[in-house]
């Protein structure tokens, strides 16, 4: 049997990984987190929530790896609201402590590009132009759901900052 690096590189890429398994029910009851996104610089694009492992070696990973090696990987996108609250609901496989982002994905291309989308992590880091530590962008979700606030992050001088 190969190993998972090799067996990844043959698994086709698609943005639907991980939706099926991070799509909350309605009244969702099990672990999950309830992730309020502030600071958004506009109404465009998408939102695009993201579980990891909370490790630096599996955070950011790509999401075919870590599927393939059986690890965490969750997904949700939505359209950004037009007006008031902007709130995600994702399942996450059992109690315990996950990396999270939030990607707003302003030109709808879904990937980040770091002059036009924003990017938020759980634990609200400081940025600069690397990403943080996954244990800086991580948090602790109960066996219900778990609420979290993201405040997001756009390219702002020498590197990526919250608008203020």
């Amino acid at each position: 049997m190969g190993s998972p690096l090799l067996v990844a590189a043959t698994i086709p890429s698609t943005p639907d990984l991980g939706t099926a398994e991070g799509k909350c029910r309605s009244n969702e009851s099990g672990p999950s987190f309830l992730v309020d996104v502030e600071g958004l610089k506009d109404r465009s694009g998408k939102l695009k929530l993201e579980i990891y492992p909370a490790n630096d070696a599996d955070f950011l990973e790509d999401d075919n790896v870590l599927i393939s090696a059986g690890k965490t990987f969750r997904r949700v996108e939505q359209p950004v609201p037009a007006s008031g609250a902007a709130r995600l609901c994702v399942r996450v496989p059992s109690a315990g402590r996950y990396a999270v982002s939030v990607l707003h994905d302003r030109d709808g291309n879904r990937t980040f590009n770091w002059r036009v989308d924003g990017i938020g992590f759980a634990g609200n880091p400081g940025l600069g132009w690397r990403k943080p530590a996954a244990s800086d962008a991580s948090a602790t979700a109960r066996p219900g759901p778990t609420q979290i606030r993201i405040v997001m992050n756009y390219r702002r001088g020498l590197g990526m900052r919250p608008i203020r």
